[in-house]
């Protein structure tokens, strides 16, 4: 009896991985699964730090690792799911090495027919979930480090992006240089392609045509953009249908890509997701917003704005933190104040200090001053100002706290702007 036909020993076909892939998904799988929120943690720690320019790089890197770490995660659980479907299959052909009795089945002798004719051999099941639970882990782990290529071209290009319009003295836009960039990176590559695919074989290696074309695939395989530089997917795509292949693999990056952006914007953004349309919300009604009092906010999650201790001031001061936002002081004091890095730190302060004036129930505050200080919990530094309330009356009180517009802001977000930040407190 050869080993196939053995329920007691596994086949010579098994995959001789499954033991390693195994110790790997169980491993790996718990780290995977963490792997996403600790990223998001680092994401929303470090956005904060950096203006337009360099948060879109920063942005960018953490979809792109997000993804592959969903990618990965997605892989390992699934994987151990198919091996212990796997497993399981191999210990019932063992209990039961005759298979499946029909005639004991209570179903009628038409359907029994019927699923006979159809039925699948027991040791061709237990093959085909073999080799199921090895393409995935194969595919899976394939797929990841894709993005992580495309990552760093694209992150390249951006890079490389920023860099001309720096050179340019701001006369070019970074985005629109980087659509040229991605034009030029690979609609020849496509172009190419399909000149190859449709009349490559009715050219002559003599003609000019075929050598421009040997010259262009040359210059990218040095690139590393060639099939053999991914066997896995080159050898599945030749086992089976190329474009359905293809298909696949963009539409399972495109699903990570789409999970990793709305999940990020979700966390920033817990309402929308839920039935609360209804619920009264915007510019126009009165609310609190959890970032502006020190005791609530969440400093891994909640945006970079001005916060005073609590809701509720029972102390003689409050003490009101504006942090230092790259995204819109930075562009802000080099309008106001020329030259702004040659200047010393109080000049600088003073500037600073001008773009955030603050009012006290509608009255300006004329005797506020600001310290150099930092937000204890996040490490990052701020604007610090203590405000007399002892002689407030009990109820309600607003502050509100000006603030420059982001760099690069579009005119209709500029007039959708307030201009400040409300923050309102009770005595």
């Amino acid at each position: 009896m050869n080993d196939i036909e053995n329920p007691h020993t596994l086949s010579r076909r098994t995959t001789p991985t499954w033991e390693v892939e195994l110790l790997i998904s169980g491993i790996a799988v718990f780290a995977m699964l963490q792997l996403p929120g600790w990223l998001d943690d680092r994401f929303f720690a470090l956005r904060p730090r950096f203006d337009s320019d360099w948060r879109t790089v920063l942005q960018l890197v953490y979809i792109y690792a997000r993804s592959a770490a969903l990618i990965l995660a997605l892989t390992f659980v699934l994987h151990l799911l198919l091996r212990a479907r796997w497993i399981a299959l191999v210990g019932m052909h063992s209990v039961y090495p005759d298979g499946i009795r029909w005639d004991k089945l209570r179903i009628g002798p038409i359907a029994r027919a019927m699923e006979q004719a159809r039925e699948i051999s027991f040791p061709d099941i237990i093959e085909n979930a073999d080799n199921r639970a090895t393409i995935l882990f194969a595919v899976g782990v394939t797929q990841a480090m894709f993005v992580v290529v495309i990552s760093i071209a694209a992150i390249s290009i951006l890079g490389l992006s920023m860099i001309i319009a720096a050179l340019s003295g701001g006369r070019l836009d970074p985005s629109s240089i980087l659509v040229v960039l991605m034009g030029l990176w690979v609609v020849p590559s496509a172009v190419a392609a399909m000149i190859d695919h449709k009349y490559g074989s009715a050219l002559t290696p003599n003609s000019r045509w075929y050598r421009l074309l040997q010259r262009m695939f040359g210059v990218y395989a040095r690139l590393g953009f060639r099939r053999s530089n991914n066997p896995v997917m080159a050898l599945l795509s030749s086992h089976s249908s190329d474009r359905k292949v293809l298909t696949a693999t963009m539409l399972l990056m495109f699903l990570a890509l789409g999970v990793t952006i709305f999940s990020g914007t979700l966390q920033r953004e817990p309402s929308l997701l839920g039935n609360y349309a209804l619920f009264p919300a915007g510019r126009d009604v009165r609310a609190l917003d959890s970032a502006h009092y020190d005791d609530q906010r969440n400093p891994a999650r909640d945006d970079a704005v001005p916060y005073v201790q609590s809701a509720i001031i029972k102390d003689a001061y409050a003490q009101l933190v504006v942090p230092f936002q790259p995204n819109r002081d930075t562009s802000a004091m080099q309008r106001r104040c020329p030259q702004t890095r040659a200047q010393s730190a109080q000049t600088r302060l003073t500037c600073l200090s001008a773009l955030h004036t603050v009012t006290l129930d509608g009255k300006p505050l004329p005797e506020l001053r600001y310290e150099i200080s930092s937000d204890p919990r996040t490490d990052r530094p701020a604007l610090l100002a203590m405000i007399d309330v002892r002689t407030l009356a009990n109820g309600r009180h607003e502050l509100h706290v000006t603030r420059p517009p982001r760099s690069g802001s579009s005119a209709k977000d500029i007039s959708q702007d307030p201009g400040f930040d409300v923050i309102a407190f009770w005595r």
